[in-house]
């Protein structure tokens, strides 16, 4: 029987914020929605915390993470020795990587944006690319412009071997459901990509992904795939330790800005990135030019954005 995802929200006081802080610290997700604090994962539950004392839970296990908030909520000190104990036992291990490597790193741009397409790249970096590679300057794509990114790297791509996957809105949207969420997406397309250049590049001492949620649940992913990478090495904020993720991020940057360039050439407007108010008020000047069905086409459709934007009072 399948378990189905379900949402809950409290509101939680400013004591209880705290603790929520504190305890999903080491589940961050790198991006955070507007007005939010910080969204988490814990493998079975997204959690958002927001700037107004609002907390949601979105997930299989919603109502028993909810629980846990709504009990300290009442009494702070009620689950204080089980707060300790959590974090220790979801908290990933700190891992530094040596500079002078060669590694496979991948990396994905897309997923928190409203409009475009996922974009997941694997780059293979070796020992002898990596003077020229710190001589441009390649960090986190999220720490350069994008005026930069666009310069640097068709230079990138010409000398370092990449993978890369595009996966469109209308796909996106067809695949999208209880059992293929986000993350299992994101799951087989890092795999698919780390597949194909692994096949490619055998020289490499790591290959490391920019961890988006536990090692385990992102195995329980694949494990209809047959062809799976098993030798991975999973760090939080990857881009920062890992010059082959960096690269990836970039490149994946790059290619997901030419495509939004594609898309708003097609419809005859600029496709602002993120998920912000901005975002659904051009997606309601899309459906009032081109009909509802253009959502398809340009945005991801199980963004809570939909909602909100269909129901806008000038969406004819």
């Amino acid at each position: 029987m399948k378990q189905k995802s379900i949402t809950k929200v409290i509101k939680v006081n400013q004591k209880t914020k705290e603790k929520m802080i504190t305890f999903y610290k080491d589940m961050y997700r790198d991006k955070t929605p507007p007005y939010a604090i910080f969204q988490a994962d814990t493998g079975d539950t997204i959690v958002t915390l927001y700037n107004s004392g609002k907390a949601m839970f979105q997930g299989i296990s919603a109502d028993i993470e909810a629980s846990l908030w709504t009990s300290t909520n009442k009494d702070s000190d009620l689950i204080n020795d089980f707060i300790e104990k959590k974090p220790k036992e979801k908290k990933t291990k700190e891992i530094n990587l040596p500079i002078d490597i060669n590694s496979i790193g991948s990396d994905e741009v897309g997923t928190g944006d409203y409009f475009g397409p996922i974009v997941v790249t694997a780059s293979y970096v070796n020992k002898e690319n990596i003077p020229f590679l710190i001589d441009l300057g390649v960090k986190d794509s999220k720490k350069m412009t994008d005026e930069k990114i666009l310069n640097i790297v068709p230079k990138i791509i010409k000398k370092i071997p990449y993978e890369t996957i595009i996966l469109n809105n209308k796909d996106y949207n067809k695949y999208h459901n209880e059992d293929l969420n986000m993350n299992k997406i994101k799951a087989i397309l890092h795999n698919k990509v780390l597949y194909k250049l692994s096949e490619k590049e055998k020289n490499y001492d790591y290959i490391v992904i920019d961890q988006f949620e536990p090692e385990k649940s992102y195995y329980n992913h694949l494990k209809e795939t047959n062809k799976i990478v098993k030798n991975i090495t999973f760090i939080t904020k990857a881009e920062d330790k890992c010059l082959s993720v960096a690269v990836s991020s970039l490149i994946s940057r790059y290619i997901f800005l030419k495509e939004m360039d594609k898309l708003g050439d097609k419809y005859g407007i600029f496709l602002p990135k993120g998920a912000s108010n901005y975002v659904e008020d051009i997606a309601i000047k899309l459906i009032n030019k081109h009909g509802i069905k253009v959502l398809n086409d340009i945005a991801k459709l199980n963004f809570k954005n939909t909602e909100r934007i269909i129901k806008y009072k000038d969406v004819k």
